[in-house]
Protein backbone atom coordinates (compact mmCIF):
# COMPACT_ATOMS: atom_id res chain seq x y z
CA UNK A 1 0.00 0.00 0.00
CA UNK A 2 1.32 3.51 -0.97
CA UNK A 3 0.45 6.88 0.00
CA UNK A 4 0.57 10.07 -1.51
CA UNK A 5 2.51 13.02 -0.32
CA UNK A 6 -0.35 14.69 0.65
CA UNK A 7 -1.23 11.78 2.55
CA UNK A 8 1.91 11.09 4.45
CA UNK A 9 1.79 15.03 5.45
CA UNK A 10 -1.80 14.40 6.75
CA UNK A 11 -0.75 11.92 8.75
CA UNK A 12 2.12 13.28 10.19
CA UNK A 13 0.26 16.32 11.24
CA UNK A 14 -2.30 13.96 12.34
CA UNK A 15 0.61 12.02 14.53
CA UNK A 16 2.13 15.32 15.88
CA UNK A 17 -1.67 16.75 17.12
CA UNK A 18 -2.17 13.22 18.87
CA UNK A 19 1.04 13.68 20.22
CA UNK A 20 0.06 17.03 21.61
CA UNK A 21 -2.99 16.19 23.12
CA UNK A 22 -1.17 13.07 24.91
CA UNK A 23 1.36 15.84 26.02
CA UNK A 24 -1.25 18.22 27.46
CA UNK A 25 -3.35 15.68 28.62
CA UNK A 26 -0.33 14.39 30.95
CA UNK A 27 0.32 18.08 32.17
CA UNK A 28 -3.25 19.02 32.58
CA UNK A 29 -3.61 15.53 34.92
CA UNK A 30 0.07 16.23 36.92
CA UNK A 31 -1.43 19.98 37.41
CA UNK A 32 -4.50 18.70 38.92
CA UNK A 33 -2.54 15.83 41.09
CA UNK A 34 -0.52 19.32 42.47
CA UNK A 35 -3.45 21.42 42.64
CA UNK A 36 -5.23 18.88 44.67
CA UNK A 37 -2.10 18.37 47.00
CA UNK A 38 -1.92 22.13 47.63
CA UNK A 39 -5.67 22.42 48.49
CA UNK A 40 -5.10 19.67 51.05
CA UNK A 41 -1.51 21.81 52.47
CA UNK A 42 -4.07 24.78 52.66
CA UNK A 43 -6.90 23.13 54.09
CA UNK A 44 -4.33 21.76 56.76
CA UNK A 45 -2.62 25.07 57.36
CA UNK A 46 -6.21 26.82 57.13
CA UNK A 47 -7.18 24.52 59.97
CA UNK A 48 -3.78 24.87 62.16
CA UNK A 49 -3.99 28.88 62.35
CA UNK A 50 -7.56 28.71 63.30
CA UNK A 51 -7.29 29.23 66.51
CA UNK A 52 -4.85 32.03 65.85
CA UNK A 53 -6.84 34.17 63.21
CA UNK A 54 -9.63 36.72 64.54
CA UNK A 55 -13.17 35.53 63.09
CA UNK A 56 -14.35 38.96 63.20
CA UNK A 57 -11.51 40.64 60.84
CA UNK A 58 -12.68 41.66 57.19
CA UNK A 59 -10.84 39.31 54.63
CA UNK A 60 -10.04 41.34 51.60
CA UNK A 61 -11.55 39.16 48.83
CA UNK A 62 -9.97 40.73 45.76
CA UNK A 63 -6.48 39.72 47.09
CA UNK A 64 -7.42 36.35 48.29
CA UNK A 65 -8.68 35.32 44.91
CA UNK A 66 -5.82 37.08 42.86
CA UNK A 67 -3.46 35.09 45.17
CA UNK A 68 -5.57 32.02 44.63
CA UNK A 69 -4.90 32.51 41.15
CA UNK A 70 -1.46 32.78 41.38
CA UNK A 71 -0.77 30.00 42.61
CA UNK A 72 -3.00 27.97 40.44
CA UNK A 73 -0.94 29.25 37.49
CA UNK A 74 1.39 26.69 36.38
CA UNK A 75 4.93 28.55 37.67
CA UNK A 76 6.73 25.06 38.18
CA UNK A 77 6.74 25.14 34.15
CA UNK A 78 9.59 27.60 33.90
CA UNK A 79 11.84 25.57 36.34
CA UNK A 80 11.71 22.74 33.91
CA UNK A 81 13.61 21.14 31.71
CA UNK A 82 11.51 22.48 28.74
CA UNK A 83 10.84 26.00 30.41
CA UNK A 84 14.61 26.62 30.57
CA UNK A 85 14.81 25.19 27.11
CA UNK A 86 11.81 27.61 25.63
CA UNK A 87 12.78 30.24 27.63
CA UNK A 88 16.31 30.71 27.96
CA UNK A 89 17.86 33.47 30.52
CA UNK A 90 18.65 35.41 27.08
CA UNK A 91 14.39 35.39 26.71
CA UNK A 92 13.81 36.50 30.58
CA UNK A 93 16.16 39.08 30.80
CA UNK A 94 14.54 40.60 27.00
CA UNK A 95 11.27 40.09 29.14
CA UNK A 96 12.66 41.92 32.05
CA UNK A 97 13.96 44.99 29.80
CA UNK A 98 10.37 45.72 28.15
CA UNK A 99 9.03 45.94 31.50
CA UNK A 100 7.33 42.59 32.47
CA UNK A 101 9.40 41.57 35.28
CA UNK A 102 6.91 38.78 36.46
CA UNK A 103 6.82 34.96 36.36
CA UNK A 104 3.36 35.45 35.01
CA UNK A 105 4.96 37.33 31.83
CA UNK A 106 7.45 34.28 31.17
CA UNK A 107 4.74 31.55 31.73
CA UNK A 108 2.67 33.55 28.72
CA UNK A 109 5.96 34.17 26.89
CA UNK A 110 6.39 30.04 26.82
CA UNK A 111 3.09 29.34 26.16
CA UNK A 112 2.48 32.18 23.38
CA UNK A 113 6.18 30.02 21.76
CA UNK A 114 4.38 26.72 22.12
CA UNK A 115 1.27 27.62 20.42
CA UNK A 116 2.64 30.18 17.58
CA UNK A 117 5.44 27.05 16.77
CA UNK A 118 3.06 24.15 16.60
CA UNK A 119 0.50 26.10 15.19
CA UNK A 120 1.89 27.99 12.47
CA UNK A 121 3.30 25.18 10.92
CA UNK A 122 -0.17 23.28 10.50
CA UNK A 123 -1.94 26.86 9.58
CA UNK A 124 0.73 27.04 6.43
CA UNK A 125 0.08 23.82 5.28
CA UNK A 126 -3.70 24.15 5.40
CA UNK A 127 -3.20 27.28 3.06
CA UNK A 128 -0.67 25.99 0.75
CA UNK A 129 -1.48 22.33 0.35
CA UNK A 130 -2.46 22.19 -3.27
CA UNK A 131 0.80 24.58 -4.05
CA UNK A 132 3.30 22.06 -2.13
CA UNK A 133 5.22 19.23 -3.47
CA UNK A 134 7.31 16.28 -1.56
CA UNK A 135 10.34 18.89 -1.42
CA UNK A 136 8.91 22.00 -0.43
CA UNK A 137 6.67 20.86 2.25
CA UNK A 138 9.54 19.97 4.88
CA UNK A 139 11.15 23.38 3.84
CA UNK A 140 7.69 24.95 4.49
CA UNK A 141 6.34 23.01 7.88
CA UNK A 142 10.34 23.60 8.98
CA UNK A 143 10.18 27.56 7.94
CA UNK A 144 6.97 28.30 9.55
CA UNK A 145 8.17 26.36 12.97
CA UNK A 146 11.16 28.56 13.16
CA UNK A 147 9.32 31.84 12.36
CA UNK A 148 6.35 30.72 14.83
CA UNK A 149 9.01 29.86 17.50
CA UNK A 150 10.81 32.96 17.07
CA UNK A 151 8.37 35.71 16.50
CA UNK A 152 8.04 36.34 20.15
CA UNK A 153 11.48 36.95 20.76
CA UNK A 154 11.91 39.25 17.88
CA UNK A 155 8.75 41.48 19.21
CA UNK A 156 10.25 41.38 22.48
CA UNK A 157 13.36 42.45 20.90
CA UNK A 158 11.86 45.75 19.14
CA UNK A 159 10.07 46.67 22.67
CA UNK A 160 12.90 46.46 24.22
CA UNK A 161 15.21 48.26 21.89
CA UNK A 162 12.46 51.16 21.66
CA UNK A 163 12.28 51.22 25.64
CA UNK A 164 16.75 51.47 25.24
CA UNK A 165 15.74 54.77 22.94
CA UNK A 166 13.90 56.08 25.52
CA UNK A 167 15.83 55.47 28.48
CA UNK A 168 18.21 57.30 26.41
CA UNK A 169 16.27 60.34 25.90
CA UNK A 170 14.78 60.49 29.20
CA UNK A 171 18.34 60.66 31.04
CA UNK A 172 19.19 64.37 30.75
CA UNK A 173 15.41 65.26 32.11
CA UNK A 174 16.12 62.58 34.79
CA UNK A 175 19.41 64.19 35.64
CA UNK A 176 17.73 67.64 35.79
CA UNK A 177 14.80 66.74 37.75
CA UNK A 178 17.04 65.32 40.18
CA UNK A 179 19.47 68.23 40.56
CA UNK A 180 16.70 70.57 40.82
CA UNK A 181 14.78 68.54 43.74
CA UNK A 182 17.74 68.45 45.49
CA UNK A 183 18.86 71.91 45.57
CA UNK A 184 15.24 72.85 47.21
CA UNK A 185 16.65 70.74 50.22
CA UNK A 186 14.76 67.66 50.05
CA UNK A 187 16.81 64.11 50.77
CA UNK A 188 18.02 61.59 47.93
CA UNK A 189 15.07 59.45 49.31
CA UNK A 190 12.03 61.61 48.73
CA UNK A 191 14.06 62.81 45.26
CA UNK A 192 13.68 59.65 43.98
CA UNK A 193 10.39 58.71 45.43
CA UNK A 194 9.01 61.76 43.86
CA UNK A 195 10.40 61.61 40.88
CA UNK A 196 8.45 58.02 40.54
CA UNK A 197 5.61 59.14 41.71
CA UNK A 198 4.56 62.67 40.47
CA UNK A 199 6.55 62.60 36.79
CA UNK A 200 6.10 59.26 35.92
CA UNK A 201 4.00 60.52 32.88
CA UNK A 202 7.07 62.28 31.35
CA UNK A 203 9.92 59.62 32.71
CA UNK A 204 7.54 56.47 31.25
CA UNK A 205 10.39 54.20 31.41
CA UNK A 206 12.63 55.40 34.30
CA UNK A 207 9.65 56.36 35.85
CA UNK A 208 8.70 52.81 36.04
CA UNK A 209 11.93 51.56 36.86
CA UNK A 210 12.20 53.83 39.81
CA UNK A 211 8.78 52.88 41.32
CA UNK A 212 10.19 49.04 41.08
CA UNK A 213 13.57 50.20 43.03
CA UNK A 214 11.56 52.44 45.53
CA UNK A 215 9.32 49.16 46.51
CA UNK A 216 12.50 47.25 46.85
CA UNK A 217 14.34 50.07 48.98
CA UNK A 218 10.95 50.40 51.47
CA UNK A 219 10.84 46.54 51.47
CA UNK A 220 13.96 47.08 53.41
CA UNK A 221 16.59 46.41 50.85
CA UNK A 222 19.48 48.51 50.49
CA UNK A 223 19.78 51.47 48.10
CA UNK A 224 22.94 49.84 46.52
CA UNK A 225 20.74 46.49 45.65
CA UNK A 226 17.06 48.60 44.99
CA UNK A 227 19.17 50.27 41.96
CA UNK A 228 21.25 47.19 40.85
CA UNK A 229 17.89 46.13 38.34
CA UNK A 230 18.19 50.18 36.75
CA UNK A 231 22.32 50.04 36.41
CA UNK A 232 22.95 46.61 34.77
CA UNK A 233 18.95 45.79 32.89
CA UNK A 234 18.79 48.29 29.60
CA UNK A 235 23.15 47.90 29.28
CA UNK A 236 23.18 52.24 29.22
CA UNK A 237 26.95 53.15 30.57
CA UNK A 238 25.45 56.84 31.09
CA UNK A 239 22.97 55.21 33.56
CA UNK A 240 25.28 53.03 34.98
CA UNK A 241 27.66 56.16 35.91
CA UNK A 242 24.71 57.81 37.27
CA UNK A 243 23.62 55.28 39.66
CA UNK A 244 26.83 54.33 40.53
CA UNK A 245 27.10 58.24 41.95
CA UNK A 246 23.85 58.05 43.25
CA UNK A 247 25.06 54.95 45.91
CA UNK A 248 28.61 56.66 46.57
CA UNK A 249 26.20 59.99 47.84
CA UNK A 250 24.33 56.86 49.70
CA UNK A 251 26.88 55.83 51.25
CA UNK A 252 29.30 58.32 51.96
CA UNK A 253 26.80 61.45 52.17
CA UNK A 254 27.93 64.88 50.59
CA UNK A 255 26.32 67.26 48.13
CA UNK A 256 24.83 65.89 45.40
CA UNK A 257 24.31 68.89 42.85
CA UNK A 258 27.60 69.90 41.76
CA UNK A 259 28.25 65.87 40.53
CA UNK A 260 24.95 66.33 39.04
CA UNK A 261 25.90 69.64 37.08
CA UNK A 262 29.10 68.07 35.78
CA UNK A 263 27.34 64.40 34.47
CA UNK A 264 24.73 66.82 32.72
CA UNK A 265 26.86 68.43 30.96
CA UNK A 266 29.05 65.73 30.25
CA UNK A 267 26.04 63.69 28.94
CA UNK A 268 24.94 66.51 27.11
CA UNK A 269 28.26 67.17 25.23
CA UNK A 270 28.24 63.19 24.45
CA UNK A 271 24.48 63.67 22.65
CA UNK A 272 25.90 66.65 20.79
CA UNK A 273 28.37 65.06 19.48
CA UNK A 274 26.48 61.53 18.45
CA UNK A 275 24.33 64.41 17.16
CA UNK A 276 26.85 65.86 14.89
CA UNK A 277 27.77 62.27 13.61
CA UNK A 278 24.26 61.29 12.80
CA UNK A 279 24.21 64.23 10.57
CA UNK A 280 27.23 63.27 8.96
CA UNK A 281 25.97 59.81 8.34
CA UNK A 282 22.69 61.62 6.65
CA UNK A 283 24.96 63.70 4.35
CA UNK A 284 26.85 61.30 2.91
CA UNK A 285 23.77 58.88 2.53
CA UNK A 286 21.47 62.06 0.62
CA UNK A 287 24.83 62.72 -1.69
CA UNK A 288 23.36 59.27 -3.56
CA UNK A 289 19.79 60.36 -3.46
CA UNK A 290 20.19 63.71 -4.89
CA UNK A 291 22.22 62.72 -7.22
CA UNK A 292 19.69 60.31 -8.70
CA UNK A 293 17.03 62.90 -8.26
CA UNK A 294 18.00 66.29 -8.54
CA UNK A 295 21.24 66.01 -11.30
CA UNK A 296 18.14 64.80 -14.20
CA UNK A 297 16.05 67.94 -13.52
CA UNK A 298 18.82 70.70 -13.27
CA UNK A 299 19.92 69.00 -16.52
CA UNK A 300 17.26 69.14 -18.44
CA UNK A 301 16.53 72.41 -16.94
CA UNK A 302 20.22 74.00 -17.85
CA UNK A 303 20.87 72.28 -20.99
CA UNK A 304 17.41 71.86 -21.97
CA UNK A 305 17.44 74.74 -24.11
CA UNK A 306 20.60 74.65 -25.87
CA UNK A 307 19.83 70.81 -27.20
CA UNK A 308 16.20 72.16 -28.41
CA UNK A 309 18.39 74.68 -30.55
CA UNK A 310 21.05 72.46 -31.56
CA UNK A 311 18.08 70.27 -32.70
CA UNK A 312 16.28 72.76 -34.52
CA UNK A 313 19.52 73.75 -36.33
CA UNK A 314 20.20 70.26 -37.69
CA UNK A 315 16.76 69.97 -38.44
CA UNK A 316 17.14 73.43 -40.85
CA UNK A 317 20.47 72.06 -42.14
CA UNK A 318 18.54 68.89 -43.57
CA UNK A 319 16.11 70.37 -44.99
Amino acid sequence: MTFSPNQLATISLALLALGLMIAAGALIAAELRRARSGQVIGRALQRDATGQVDLKTPVDAESNSSLRADIELPFHWLDSKIGRAFVADEDRRLIDQCGFASKQAQLIFLVTRLLLAFLLPIISYIVWKSHLTERTVLVVLAAAFVVGFMTPKWALGRIAAGRRERIARELPLFVDLLKLLQGVGLSLDQSLQIMADDFSHVLHVLGHELTFANRQYSQGRTREHSLHRLATLHGNEDLRGLVSLLVQVDRHGGAVQEPLRIFGERLRERRRSEMKERIGKITVKMTGVMVSTLLPALVIVTAGPGFIAIFRSLGVVAK
